[in-house]
């Protein structure tokens, strides 16, 4: 199997979210993939293969963490399609069969890849009790995000508490499904993005990911409503940072961002 280790949602190496992907012939069993997974120890490790060509997508796509398979996730679609047109293995436009779905992913002029994704339907729920102690800071609101996430989203009180969070990674993970996204209005508009945040899911073993697309089928309805544009920017503000740009259209959200591939060697086991 050939693998790559891809930087996504990032223009520069060693930013952004890393991801692995493999392009196969076929998926093998649950448990092999699972393995190659947490061998290779990112958030999440995408395993796609070509379909036949009278379907309704091109590739099968499937996401795993190093500790259980995911229903969704923005990063290592982008790391796959970025993959894809790098290697000649696809032109243009991409269908991904997924278990959330025909997700597509369009290559742009400028580098950048566009994914369509289902937007997360956000209901308001109450604070969970424990969950400040647990985070570290007080919510404003609390939404639930739906099925295919399963997070909670928290809006907290401003940029810098958001970037100064030390949560409880055990405590949260009573919360919530996958986990918790952490996000307040940027302090500073004219540095290039309107909203910041951050995302915990210790539930899938992943105590803080790097930058979440999947978070931003939530974030951009959340903030679009708040800030009354459908074209925004959001810069998750891990260590490594990245930015994904975001286009409200109903029921679907638009997710853009640049990939680097920084690996691209052979798994011999």
């Amino acid at each position: 199997m050939r693998i790559r280790i891809v930087d996504a949602f990032t223009d520069r190496p060693f930013a952004g979210n890393p991801a692995g992907v493999l392009l196969l012939d076929a998926f093998p069993d649950d448990d092999r993939l699972q393995r190659v997974a947490l061998e290779v120890n990112h958030a999440e490790t995408a395993f796609a293969h070509r379909l036949p060509a009278d379907g309704g997508a091109d590739w099968a796509l499937r996401w795993f963490t190093p500790a259980t398979e995911v229903a969704l996730c923005g990063h290592a679609t982008l790391a796959t399609a970025h993959v894809l047109h790098t290697t000649g293995a696809h032109e243009g436009p991409v269908r991904f069969a997924t278990r959330s779905g025909v997700l597509v992913a369009t290559p742009r002029e400028d580098g950048s890849i566009t994914l369509d994704f289902p937007t997360a339907p956000l209901t308001p729920v109450e604070a969970p009790a424990g969950i400040a102690e647990a985070l570290g800071a007080e919510p404003r609101a609390v939404l639930d995000t739906g099925p295919n996430t399963g997070d909670l989203l928290v809006e907290v009180a401003d940029e810098k508490t958001v970037r100064g969070l030390t949560p409880n990674h055990r405590a949260l993970a009573a919360h919530s499904e996958r986990g918790i996204i952490a996000t307040a209005r940027a302090q500073d508009p004219a540095r290039g993005y309107d909203y910041v945040s951050r995302c915990f899911f210790p539930n899938v073993g992943i105590d803080e990911d790097p930058v979440t697309g999947s978070a931003h089928t939530a974030l951009a309805p959340f903030w679009s409503e708040r800030l009354g544009r459908c074209d925004l920017t959001g810069l998750q503000a891990s260590p490594r940072s990245g930015r994904v740009r975001t286009e409200l259209r109903g029921e679907r959200t638009l997710l853009s961002g640049h990939a680097v591939t920084v690996i691209d060697g052979e798994l011999l086991a």
